[in-house]
């Protein structure tokens, strides 16, 4: 039992960088997602096109890769040629990854509404926006927080990768650990970090689909 806590401050240091590298993505994917759902969606089939062929390029390939080009090989790229620091680089590494998952999402949300919903609304006088913000969005979000749920735990596993830009995140600060006393409880400890942290996420978006299922009773 001493030995645990006496590796604790290593790892919540370790866990701080996860939690931030965490939160941030949530808060630029998030909105960068709905944003180029609602540009999937759009009437320009170049606007269309462009946001499709993004999103087919942040799925199909690694995060891993991402993580590394952003990193290693951006600062090569003509024109471009940006260094970026190891924790921005992962900041916007998960942020693009993340954003064209959340993107698919928010797009099925949106189709997901009855399309009378949007003339009932056209035929209130309601503008574009003002039918999206009042009607299409309140609705999109009951159908898409089982797979917001998903993504977001994602998320949470997927903050591990960080360990190849050498950031002290919760994993490296346990792998150091062992490496020094050998001993695996570190492993241990992290497994049940990131145990914690999912079931948080798992009972708050529970939560949230237990409410939106009593509004439409």
């Amino acid at each position: 039992m001493d030995s645990i806590i006496a590796m604790l401050p290593s790892l919540m240091e370790g866990a701080g960088t996860t939690l931030k590298l965490f939160f941030i993505t949530l808060l630029l994917s998030i909105p960068l997602g709905l944003a180029l759902a609602l540009l999937r969606l759009s009437n320009w089939a170049v606007v269309r096109s462009a946001v499709s062929g993004y999103i087919w390029l942040m799925r199909g390939t690694p995060l891993m890769l991402q993580l590394l080009f952003i990193y290693f090989a951006l600062p090569f790229v003509p024109v471009i040629g940006i260094k970026l620091p190891d924790f921005p680089s992962a900041v916007v590494a998960f942020s693009l990854n993340f954003a064209a998952y959340f993107a698919e999402i928010f797009r099925a949300g949106i189709q997901s509404v009855d399309k009378g919903q949007y003339e009932a609304a056209k035929s209130l006088g309601m503008s574009y926006g003002q039918t999206m913000r009042r009607i299409v969005l309140p609705q999109m979000v009951r159908h898409i927080l089982p797979p917001m749920s998903n993504e977001t735990i994602t998320l949470v596993k997927d903050t591990a990768l960080i360990y190849v830009l050498a950031l002290n995140d919760l994993l490296r600060a346990a792998r150091n650990i062992v490496q020094r006393e050998f001993t695996v409880t570190p492993f241990i400890v992290a497994a049940a970090f990131y145990l914690i942290m999912t079931l948080v996420l798992t009972w708050v978006f529970q939560r949230m689909e237990q409410r939106y299922a009593r509004q439409n009773q």
